[in-house]
Formats: structure tokens, C-alpha cells, sequence
């Protein structure tokens, strides 16, 4: 299958389209990149106390936005490696990178990790691509347009009782600050569901709760971009995301639950 132009016949535009073409692109670049050097002995830097970078990191960031670059002429690109992120925040519209979602899982062998690639107007996704290199999965989606896994439209469960569902969570890297609440909020849903996943790489995780793994996603101080091309997939799934005060979700804010909606307010509940 031809994962770079199965899902363009839905999009809503000629200009969606080739964006979202420009994400598949970098994305599938990078995680060829990074499938490359999976087995491989890794150079790991610390970034904080258990907050980790390799080089698969810093390689993967350079092919995407030489990637976009060469697509999208004078976008510009907030990505998590990058250093000057705060300047794109404030563009009309931007390209929001992960290079490597789930770092410390590919530094481990563990195979769950992704690149994620969003472009977000005027504060909200407008295509979005996640490809798992070691799964050869590519999630994408285009705002009003759908969907899709691998050229197939996806959407979330149908899932409306808690005690039926499986949710997923991940923990902050602060989690000596943080530590009490993860464990409240763990407890609280924990005992209400049918169990809880923490794989480690939010973007993927929001990608399941959008083609029907997951029920449900919560997690707390998570980057731009972790959850935007994540949000954008949801949605257009058929879900909802939301803060845990139930507000507009934003992908510069502490706080993300993403469901299938019909367990959103339950969940929203247990979290507050």
C-alpha cells in the first residue's frame, strides 16, 4: 500500500492535501531513519533526571525539516530538539515536531514509539501524520477530512461503560513534584475500569484511542508536540479531547484527556 497517498482523494483541499502529503513524507523519512538505527549501540544524553535523548533523536529531527522544508518553503517548524521553539509558537501557523516519541522506549529496545508531525492554524491541527516505524503504521488526518490507518478510515469505539474500557495514561518526567496527584488519579480510574495501559509515547497512545484500542487517554505536562497531531487524529475519529476541567483542549496546556466520547464526562470525573 502506498501509505503516502492511500488517504489524499478525502481530504477537504488541494492545499490540505499536499500538506498532508508533506507531513506523511517527513514522517515516513524519519522513522525509516529510526528503524535503521533501532539495533544499533545508541549515544544517550541527559536532558534531566530520567528525561533522555539519542541520536536517533537529533538525526530524525534534521530529515524532517529538511523534509518540510523542501515542501513547505517558509513554514515554519517547532520541534523538540530545536531550541528556539518559543519564536514558531507565535506564527499564524507552524509545524509542530516529535522526532522520536517514546525515546526512552527506543533507547530500551522497546518497540512503542513514533514520529509525530502536526500543522497547527491559528491553535489547532490542521493535518496531522504519527508513523510507527517498527509497527509500519502511519495515523493521518486533515481537519473536517477523516481518519486513517494505513489508507483505511478509523474511528473510535463504541465503548459507554467505564468498566468496559481500557485506558492508557503516561507520567510526567517531574514526577517528584507531581508524584501524589499521578497517584490519586491512577487509583481513581484504575478502580472503575477494565484496566489501564502506560506504554510510553503519548502520540501513540492518542492514535489508538482514535483507530479503537484505547477507550480513553489521560495524561498531565505533556508537550505541543506530543498531543497535536494526536488531538487532531481524535477528533476526527469521531472523539473528543478536552482539559481536565472539560475546556477547550489546548496543546500548550498541563492537561489532556482524549476519548471516544461517550466515557468522556465519566473519566473527566475521576480525574478532577
Amino acid at each position: 500500500m502506498n501509505k503516502m497517498q492511500a488517504p489524499s482523494a478525502h481530504c477537504t483541499s488541494d492545499e490540505h492535501r499536499q500538506l498532508l502529503a508533506a507531513a506523511c513524507r517527513a514522517a515516513l523519512v524519519a522513522g525509516r531513519l529510526i528503524k535503521k538505527g533501532y539495533d544499533q549501540p545508541h549515544n544517550i544524553t541527559m536532558k534531566g533526571a530520567i528525561n533522555l535523548v539519542t541520536e536517533a533523536d537529533f538525526v530524525a529531527e534534521a530529515a524532517i525539516i529538511a523534509s518540510l522544508g523542501e515542501d513547505t518553503p517558509g513554514l515554519p517548524i517547532m520541534a523538540e530538539e530545536s531550541s528556539a521553539t518559543h519564536i514558531q509558537r507565535d506564527a499564524k501557523r507552524f509545524w509542530v515536531v516529535d522526532p522520536l516519541d517514546g525515546t526512552t522506549n527506543f533507547a530500551h529496545g522497546f518497540p512503542f514509539f513514533a514520529v509525530s508531525i502536526a500543522l497547527l492554524a491559528e491553535g489547532k491541527p490542521m493535518v496531522a501524520a504519527i508513523y510507527a516505524p517498527m509497527f509500519d503504521e502511519l495515523f493521518c488526518a486533515t481537519r473536517g477530512g477523516g481518519a486513517w490507518l494505513n489508507g483505511r478510515p478509523i474511528q473510535v469505539t463504541g465503548t459507554g461503560q467505564l468498566i468496559e474500557a481500557l485506558v492508557g495514561t503516561g507520567f510526567p518526567y517531574e514526577l517528584d513534584q507531581t508524584l501524589p496527584g499521578v497517584i490519586r488519579q491512577l487509583t481513581a480510574v484504575l478502580a472503575k475500569v477494565r484496566d489501564i495501559r502506560r506504554a510510553g509515547a503519548a502520540a501513540l497512545d492518542l492514535a489508538y484511542v482514535a483507530c479503537g484500542r484505547l477507550d480513553g487517554f489521560y495524561e498531565i505536562n505533556l508537550q505541543p508536540w506530543d498531543t497535536a497531531a494526536g488531538w487532531l487524529l481524535v477528533e476526527e475519529a469521531g472523539g473528543r479531547v478536552s482539559e481536565f476541567s472539560g475546556g477547550t483542549y489546548s496543546p500548550f496546556g498541563s492537561t489532556i484527556l482524549a476519548s471516544n466520547g461517550m466515557l468522556h464526562q465519566s473519566l473527566l470525573h475521576l480525574l478532577q
